[in-house]
């Protein structure tokens, strides 16, 4: 059985450069970035080398880089950290209603350890609404943390004027963004943004999982979460994990400089796909207009997602049912944006990568209208 895997959004295929890099430091290159013999120069160099492509691919320079093991470690490093370094300067702390689970649930803790946490409510299209996002701004806000593109439906969250808004009313505050869904997709560029803390992830841009980074503009002052070496100027102590690293650098390496190349090849299939479903009358489309055209996230009237789901599965398609960190409970992104509860309990996300064709689309065509036939409605 063909295999059409269109859940891209919760992990990619490692690429071939990605998996090569990473063997490479297994096998050859396999000493510890921190000593200070041979082996562990050549280690060190080969982190340095992956993480001044990933500075060039952000157009930073390479020591605003922080390596971490994920998205959800570099999002909570620049939440808890942030917060912590200037809880003398206010208490407010605002992030969307919206945000990926580690950011969420960052803020509900930050919230339990006294901060005052306000989530801005988005409009019905999944986009921060601007005017409420004004309301919150107070001369206490220290935080705020906006994602670039929601995970669960594409929306692009405009950050560049959100960042203009927090800079000029909130003048102590550190603005932050979780990049994760849109790195190696569109131009993510953090000084163009004004985001002084930005994080993304290898493996949503067919790297290994277990690797991450956190950008922190020069200047700006965070508070580590652990302790305990030298590494990364103290911030993200620990033996790194090259390996990881260099696939990471690999991965990036092989992704940035066709980025536009991919985009249109993605953006082709998008509209692809949205010509079919839209043509199901069962199906409503709930990714706004203006998406990420990565992501589609649509709802099957009467089915619930994960019997859908297991449905294209054993057609050899496979989907989400909302971001896969909530491993299937309720989709509060969904919530947010106002829809019922049928349409929540039906949504699926479709997700792209480069290796994804329109066979794969016809897949799910085919297996969406099977499923409308066949599977008992709730």
């Amino acid at each position: 059985m063909n295999i059409h895997y269109l859940d891209n959004s919760a992990t990619t295929q490692v690429c071939e450069e990605a998996a090569d890099a990473a063997y490479r430091m297994m096998r050859e290159n396999y000493g510890n970035p921190s000593s200070l013999h041979k082996a562990g120069i050549r280690a060190e160099t080969a982190v340095e080398e992956a993480r001044g492509i990933i500075a060039d691919s952000l157009s930073v320079q390479p020591k605003t880089i922080y390596f971490t093991s994920g998205g959800t470690e570099a999002n909570n490093t620049a939440l808890f950290g942030a917060a912590q370094a200037l809880k003398r300067r206010g208490d407010r702390v605002i992030v969307s209603a919206i945000e990926h689970s580690s950011v969420y649930e960052s803020a509900k803790r930050l919230a339990e350890l006294g901060f005052d946490v306000q989530f801005a409510p988005v409009t019905e299209q999944g986009v921060v609404d601007i005017d409420a996002l004004k309301v919150l701004l107070t001369d206490k806000t220290i935080l705020v943390s906006i994602m670039t593109v929601n995970n669960e439906t594409g929306a692009i969250q405009p950050i560049e004027r959100i960042a203009k808004l927090v800079h000029k009313n909130c003048p102590v505050a550190l603005f932050h963004s979780d990049a994760v869904q849109a790195y190696g997709k569109m131009p993510v560029k953090p000084k163009k943004l004004g985001a002084d803390l930005v994080s993304i992830s290898a493996h949503k841009i067919h790297g290994a999982k277990g690797c991450g980074a956190l950008y922190i503009r020069d200047g700006a002052r965070i508070l580590p979460l652990l302790y305990g070496g030298e590494q990364q100027k103290k911030l993200r102590p620990g033996t790194e994990s090259a390996p990881l690293i260099a696939a990471f650098g690999a991965a990036a390496a092989a992704v940035f400089p066709d980025l536009s190349l991919h985009t249109d090849h993605i953006k082709k299939l998008n509209r692809y796909a949205l010509d079919q479903l839209q043509a199901i009358d069962d199906v409503a489309v709930n990714s706004p207009i203006d998406a990420l055209p990565y992501i589609i996230n649509i709802s099957v009237a009467g089915i619930r997602s994960e019997t859908m789901l297991h449905h294209l599965e054993e057609s050899g398609v496979y989907v989400s049912s909302s971001s896969a960190c909530a491993k299937g409970k309720r989709s509060y992104v969904l919530e947010a944006m106002g829809l019922s509860d049928d349409r929540i309990d039906s949504s699926l996300r479709i997700s792209f990568s480069r290796y994804n064709t329109t066979e794969d689309i016809d897949a799910l065509i085919e297996g969406l209208q099977s499923g409308i036939a066949t599977l008992q409605r709730k």
